[in-house]
């Protein structure tokens, strides 16, 4: 069976430097708000190009805690409106009812599966505050667009870059796209440490002091807590790993690249729709993601032939019970795609002979 994703041969790559950098942390005696924390943070904004990066627990606090800052600076309040897509993983919109704030689904783009910003103006209100762009699957949001909307409107831009860590759009990397960015580190990403963990990046020094002090308990000073605050901070045993794991990030999406090349010449079905690459971003192919009208029956003929794939997502945010008070609203993009993607297997530790085997048997599928 080739698995949809191999985390123990992914990681098996960087073992001996990875448990060199563990057995470092170990032995320093030091596991929290430490000097891998501050490596990494140093080492991440530079690669992102932007002036500042906050180390934090996970994905969702990452985008928690942007909101969190802008409501203390007094640009959002409570009950007042985030617009993001329909089309992405959850955690998207819980960061933004967490926040007392209101998530507001826009529909996606058919070709590119990302946000779509007509949508987006056609769902502005008064109360609106913000618009969280996904770059998902690793391609680039239409960030021209919608920071010319969010200029009109007087809006913040915060990017979910969770899925698209070293993407490039328009000579910059995702990360210094807006007013701040959220990342995840959970072990399936293009960047992924051996547990859960995110950071947030701005060129905002207000907005970084902010955030930093929010996710230490509120806390600037040991023992002085300025706010509500809440315990979500990078540890030095994940620090450590991501800062590995970062020397190989750019060699590692440009063989994710490869094997996507090979998907894209070789893969020759009338049924089967393949992803476009676009010409305004680079795509780092977190997922490299196909449609089929028959989308069930060709995962199961692909388990027949002892290929996993997976489903992101089985349901679309306005369709899961939590947000139960979404399920009637119009997003026909959105559930299109729901009906029709299939994510095919794609890391860098997959063989010749595997990409071989997945490229025949979708050729050699029939609806």
């Amino acid at each position: 069976m080739i698995p949809f994703l191999d985390l123990k041969r992914e990681t098996d790559r960087y073992a001996s430097e990875i448990k060199e950098a563990v057995s470092r942390v170990v032995s320093s005696g030091w596991y929290i708000q430490g000097q891998e924390k501050e490596r990494f943070e140093n080492d991440f904004s530079s690669y992102c190009g932007v002036a500042h990066c906050i180390g934090v627990g996970n994905g969702l606090d990452a985008i928690c805690l942007i909101l969190k800052a802008y409501i203390e600076m007094g640009v959002m309040e409570e009950g007042d409106e985030v617009i993001l897509p329909a089309n992405t993983f959850i955690a998207t919109a819980l960061a933004v009812s967490q926040c007392g704030l209101v998530p507001v689904l826009a529909d996606c783009d058919i070709q590119t599966f990302n946000i779509d910003p007509i949508s987006v103006i056609e769902r502005i209100t008064s109360k609106t505050k913000a618009i969280i762009a996904v770059h998902l699957f690793g391609r680039v949001a239409p960030m021209q667009e919608l920071s010319e909307i969010a200029n009109k409107y007087n809006l913040k831009l915060i990017e979910d870059a969770a899925q698209a860590h070293g993407a490039i759009y328009q000579g910059k990397k995702t990360g210094n796209l807006a007013d701040a960015a959220a990342f995840s580190f959970y072990p399936t990403k293009n960047l992924g440490a051996l547990g859960d963990a995110g950071a947030v990046t701005t060129n905002s020094a207000d907005i970084s002091d902010l955030i930093r002090c929010f996710s230490n308990y509120g806390s600037d000073s040991k023992y002085f807590h300025r706010y509500k605050g809440l315990n979500s901070r990078l540890d030095e045993i994940q620090a450590a790993i991501l800062s590995v794991r970062l020397k190989y990030l750019d060699a590692d999406n440009r063989n994710r690249r490869q094997i996507v090349d090979r998907y894209s010449v070789e893969i020759d079905n009338k049924d089967i729709l393949l992803p476009t690459k676009g010409s305004d971003g680079e795509h780092v192919f977190h997922l490299y993601v196909i449609r089929s009208t028959q989308r069930d029956r060709l995962q199961s003929y692909l388990i027949e032939n002892e290929i996993q794939t997976q489903i992101h997502y089985p349901l679309p945010i306005h369709k899961q019970q939590a947000y139960a008070e979404f399920e009637k609203q119009n997003l026909r993009m959105t559930e299109l795609l729901n009906n029709e993607i299939l994510s095919l297997p794609l890391y860098s530790s997959l063989s010749t002979k595997e990409i071989d085997k997945i490229i025949y048997a979708l050729n050699n599928w029939q609806e």
